[in-house]
């Protein structure tokens, strides 16, 4: 971390043991993704006062990733009893910040797809026997198909001039298309 973790507590004494457990629990989530700029802590334990029985300790995390929105942990757990235990609340929240951060690491990464509006075209050739043909998008571009990236089995029922939805991808030899679908 490029700003040293900070914790802070709430309605308890600092405890060095607890400390050393959201440092473990810190640099471990480094191990995910090792360029965490900062993470704050803040420790809340059940303000007994008000209730007869143990409550519930909650744990908020903020965690600042750069080039990303930053990672909020801070729900409470409701009625999940295993948080009247302190080391229970630490690990739940730094494991839901955790998948956060994974699934932030791999957009970041562009591993994740991003939802596509298909193109439309219309199909300009189609190569008999060959299995492939040739959709002009609208900015008179030409993309390249093959009958593997026609939909339901529906590249025998393509004709020439037929509208088609499909997602261009970048191919070997240029821009191609994918997953082809005929028009609604």
């Amino acid at each position: 971390m490029q700003v040293p973790l900070q914790i802070s507590f709430r309605n308890c004494e600092p405890s060095e043991e607890i400390r050393a457990e959201i440092e473990k629990e810190a640099q471990r989530l480094e191990k995910f993704y090792d360029r965490i700029t900062f993470c704050n802590v803040a420790v809340t334990a059940p303000n007994l006062l008000h209730h007869r029985q143990g409550g519930l300790f909650k744990i908020d995390l903020h965690i600042a990733l750069p080039e990303h929105k930053d990672v909020i942990v801070n729900k409470t757990h409701g009625n999940v009893h295993q948080h009247e235990h302190i080391s229970v609340a630490i690990r739940d929240a730094f494991a839901a910040a955790q998948r956060q951060i994974e699934d932030a690491a791999r957009r970041m990464r562009g591993d994740v797809k991003q939802d596509e509006d298909p193109d439309r075209g219309r199909v300009t050739k189609l190569i008999a026997g060959e299995d492939y043909g040739f959709i002009e998008t609208s900015d008179g571009r030409e993309i390249y198909f093959h009958r593997n990236s026609v939909l339901n089995d529906a590249f025998e029922r393509l004709k020439v001039g037929a509208e088609v939805r499909f997602v261009e991808e970048a191919g070997e030899k240029g821009p191609q298309a994918s997953t082809v679908s005929l028009a609604a």
